[in-house]
């Protein structure tokens, strides 16, 4: 028997079917299928179109836009007009211009070339057709007449307008005491756009500054860069580089890639400042901060991961908190960090901290010890973060106590990038360029020196579309200098910003033609190797030679003092045949030796200079050298003097002065390396924070210990005293009236007769004084002293930030003064009406001295700087039109002779060196001769 066939159970059985069935066939299928298709149905039935929420459009972009990375539009360099550029501003034609583009690696440079600036950029480069130029009107001229271009220089490390200056109470805003991890603040909300320095920086060539919170939190907040100059609005958010979303009222273009933003963090030291912490425990705080961070990063992947796949139940808002956004862009790559770091240990937890949770870091900064770690910061998640470093500012700390002036050119030989950085006003950033100098003379190559302030810095911030270059469609941002850019003392003649000129009257001066050429660099390999071998501290004491007679061969000319000054002994013949002969110390022969060498030829040691010079010894004030190993670290010193006004004098010191040779320290680094850099003696006052400090000494700075034979070169120089504002000081008239009790004899004990002494003139009163209205208040009290005594008193302003401005009454009054710094900066109140110089203005404060007959010496605030004496004395002369000798007395015979030093000429310490003189930038420092100490030095 055949079976009836298989029908579908919609299908009719029969012929003839009853209605009733084939209904309830019907409706059992549709209720299957509607079962079947219910979500479906559940969100297209119009009374549940709910179950899609209104910000589903806007949260599904959010989510596209969670890992879109940074970056310029893709037609950004075919731009037409910068979005920072000023209606009414003219276009220019610079013509005939030597330019360093920073292109090709930073080696290309363009010979009598033409730059047109329109729109706010660079619209053309090179040799431009007469046909372009005459397509515009109203173009402005100007003939650079050869003289070198280069982009406008990038800070990638500074402070401006959030330490302000002059410094002031309600003007300091870099840190934050609130706690370690801080990643929602914002330097752009503490930007003071009336910081006196703004002005002083462009005319250092400066255009571009990335204004960094300060360090004394782990994650002190967020930066931003900013262009330096002056806007129409005169607001902070106006002179953002490249505002990032949501600033300056722009909002995200979904079209367009966002806009790198900047944090910046610190590990160390300095974070201990707002809590009392250790290195543990501020890396656990970054851990924290990273772990809740991350944890708001995955549960918005997770969020888009459902509204993409349009599973909105249950989904609710977009997660995310305003306070660690930040941080959770870090996460995603759209972050630039910017992290204060010394020391390997730290060096290595960030980099340990930044693997862990998938971030990069973009550059380290500080970091005196990166070069004897390439290896760690090749090992950082993503890339090795850039180096953003001093180039000889160290051992102000523990942290930067290995510091070496050689990490630059070991870090480029490492592949590493380099950027040289201000920290402004820990430097003050108008001289940033001379960062790159220094770096330059110690071994890192030219195209790197120049990239490290330009094109570097702009590559780690990510703006290296738009500034950092000079190349068709980037920002109008160039500086013409008056010299080969790394030549000392090289100076803006102008400075663009987009295509705006930003000094109005800029002053030049003379300044030799050779200073148009790139500068030689000595050899410094050997002083490299040892950097490495002893990990940051070679040693530096000299090598004493055992020969009795040392000739000095190929020397090309001689320094000496004579007659209270210093004169140039010239050669008879200038063909490198120059000899000095030395035996037992002591300067025998010079010129035409050959008796004289021929007789001692089988003993002596011969040194060949090179074509260099022997020059006297320099002579450093300013700085507590020979007092402090560490500025930092209180163990290392010998500390503050208490001053008499405080009421804090202990009894048993009542009476009592202080005297700075008690405290002395012996072969500190930085005094050895003073010594190593033609600095060999220094004079250092005791410390105090107060009025009265003490006596100063005059010291050997490469003698090893105090009872050395001619380690001490004057066991008292000068009385010190200190008159000015501040909280830390009674009033001002209250230390006039004890200096006045104290120079007319109205005071006992010890302190009354050293002035009493000061009052006979037998000793200098040295007064540590900045402000105009105070010098001029002590300058009635000289007269007034003076005219109860037959004895004019000695007096020197030191610091004197504002002595130009009493020029002529201080020449007058036959008032000495030591400019410290020699460069000057309103730091404080006192000393805000500063005499910038070239280009802002036609003097300086030394060249209004001169001119007024006042003898002047240069001295250094920091033990540091004391290496760099030479280079300051070389620099403030070019400005002020001095020659040579002039230069080599405002840093030797002149201190001396403001601090009471007297120093026989015939046994004054000669700097040998080689490659050209003491104040050539292209000169090293090879020997030391001593008659006083009876020695000859290598170096």
């Amino acid at each position: 028997m055949d079976k009836a066939p298989v029908l579908p159970a919609y299908a009719p059985a029969h012929k003839k079917p009853r209605r009733h069935g084939v209904w309830r066939a019907l409706l059992a299928s549709l209720l299957v299928l509607t079962l079947l298709r219910l979500p479906f149905y559940w969100d297209l039935r119009p009374h549940r179109t709910s179950r899609v929420p209104a910000h589903a459009a806007a949260t599904l972009q959010k989510c596209r836009a969670l890992d879109v990375l940074p970056g310029p539009p893709a037609d950004f360099n075919k731009r037409t007009a910068s979005d920072r550029f000023v209606e009414g501003t003219k276009p220019t034609l610079i013509r005939n211009a030597t330019v360093w583009t920073g292109r090709r690696k930073g080696k290309e440079i363009l010979h009598g070339a033409d730059i047109l600036l329109d729109k706010g950029l660079i619209k053309s480069l090179g040799h431009l057709h007469e046909a372009l130029i005459q397509s515009y009107d109203d173009l402005v001229h100007v003939d650079a007449k050869g003289a070198w271009v280069t982009p406008g220089i990038v800070d990638l490390h500074s402070h401006l307008g959030v330490y302000s200056a002059p410094a002031l109470s309600g003007a300091s805003d870099g840190n934050s005491l609130h706690g370690p991890v801080l990643p929602w603040l914002r330097s752009l909300d503490a930007l003071n756009t009336r910081d006196d320095a703004f002005k002083l920086t462009v005319s250092g060539g400066v255009t571009t500054a990335l204004v960094l919170p300060g360090s004394a939190n782990a994650i002190g907040g967020q930066a931003f860069p900013i262009k330096l100059r002056p806007t129409q609005e005169r607001s902070p958010s106006s002179m953002l580089l490249d505002p990032p979303y949501g600033i300056n009222g722009s909002e995200v273009d979904p079209s367009l890639p966002p806009r790198w933003r900047h944090l910046k963090q610190a590990c160390g030291e300095n974070p201990d400042r707002v809590y009392r912490g250790t290195r543990m425990d501020t890396m656990w705080a970054f851990r924290q901060a990273y772990d809740k961070a991350r944890q708001i990063k995955q549960s918005q992947d997770a969020y888009c991961s459902k509204a993409q796949a349009g599973e909105w139940e249950g989904l609710g808002e977009f997660p995310e908190d305003l306070q660690w956004e930040a941080l959770v862009d870090v996460l995603r790559g759209k972050v630039k960090i910017q992290n204060h770091c010394y020391e390997t240990v730290d060096l290595e937890d960030i980099v340990r901290l930044s693997n862990e949770f998938k971030f990069p870091i973009a550059a380290f900064h500080h970091a005196h010890e990166t070069y004897l770690v390439p290896g760690t910061l090749k090992s950082a998640y993503g890339h090795p973060p850039a180096v953003a470093i001093f180039a000889t500012n160290a051992r102000y700390k523990r942290e930067s106590y290995r510091g070496s002036e050689f990490a630059p050119r070991i870090l480029a030989d490492e592949g590493l990038q380099v950027v040289m950085k201000s920290d402004h006003p820990v430097l003050n950033s108008r001289h940033l360029l001379f960062e790159a100098q220094q770096a330059h003379y110690y071994g890192l190559p030219p195209h790197l020196a120049l990239a490290a302030v330009t094109t570097t810095p702009a590559e780690v911030m990510g703006e290296a579309h738009r500034i950092g270059y000079l190349s068709e469609g980037y920002d109008a941002d160039l500086v013409i200098w008056d010299t080969h850019p790394l030549a000392l003392s090289a100076a803006p003649t102008q400075v663009w910003i987009d295509g705006i000129p930003q000094l109005s009257s800029p002053h030049t001066v003379s300044k030799p033609s050779s200073l148009q050429f790139l500068p030689d660099t000595p050899n410094f390999d050997e002083e490299t190797r040892a950097a490495l071998v002893y990990e940051g501290l070679p040693p530096l004491e000299p090598e004493h030679l055992t020969e009795e007679v040392v000739v000095f061969r190929n020397v090309d000319s001689v320094w000496v003092r004579a007659g209270g000054g210093v004169r140039k002994v010239l050669f008879t013949k200038q063909d490198g045949s120059g000899m000095v002969v030395v035996k037992n110390g002591e300067v025998v022969c010079s010129g035409t030796c050959d008796q004289v060498v021929s007789e001692y030829s089988a003993t002596a040691r011969f040194v060949d200079l090179k074509g260099g010079a022997i020059t006297p010894g320099l002579t450093a004030y300013g700085s507590p050298l020979a007092l402090q190993e560490i500025q930092g670290e209180i163990s290392t010193q010998d500390g503050y003097v208490l001053d008499p006004l405080s009421g804090l004098l202990p009894k048993i010191v009542e009476g009592e002065i202080v005297q700075a040779i008690d405290g002395l320290q012996y072969a500190t680094r930085d005094a050895l390396i003073a010594y190593r850099s033609g600095v060999t003696t220094a004079i250092s006052a005791p410390r105090s924070t107060g009025f009265l400090s003490g006596l100063s000494v005059a010291f050997s700075t490469g003698a090893g210990h105090k009872l050395e034979k001619g380690a001490v070169v004057q066991d008292v120089a000068a009385v010190h005293v200190s008159v000015g504002h501040g909280s830390a000081y009674p009033s001002v008239s209250t230390q006039v009236a004890a200096l006045r009790r104290l120079l007319k004899g109205e005071v006992g004990g010890e302190v009354g007769a050293w002035f009493g002494k000061v009052a006979e003139g037998k000793v200098p009163l040295v007064v540590d004084v900045q402000n105009a209205d105070i010098m001029a208040t002590l300058i009635r009290l000289k007269k007034e002293v003076e005219a109860g005594t037959t004895h004019p008193i000695k007096v020197t302003f030191a610091g004197a930030t504002e002595a130009h401005l009493l020029a002529k009454e201080i020449g007058e009054a036959g008032v000495g003064v030591i400019l410290a710094p020699s460069r000057p900066y309103p730091a404080v109140w006192e000393q805000r009406r500063i005499l910038p110089g070239p280009p802002l203005t036609q003097d300086s404060s030394l060249s209004l001295l001169l001119a007024h007959n006042v003898t002047v010496g240069l001295g250094v605030p920091e033990n540091w700087a004391a290496r760099n004496i030479r280079f300051d004395a070389a620099w403030a002369a070019l400005e002020a039109g001095s020659d040579k000798s002039e230069a080599i007395e405002l840093t030797s015979v002149n201190v001396e002779k403001l601090l009471g030093v007297a120093v026989s000429p015939a046994l004054s310490d000669l700097v040998a060196t080689s490659g050209g003189d003491l104040l050539d930038f292209s000169s090293k420092v090879v020997g030391i001769i001593s008659p006083r100490r009876g020695v000859v030095d290598l170096l």
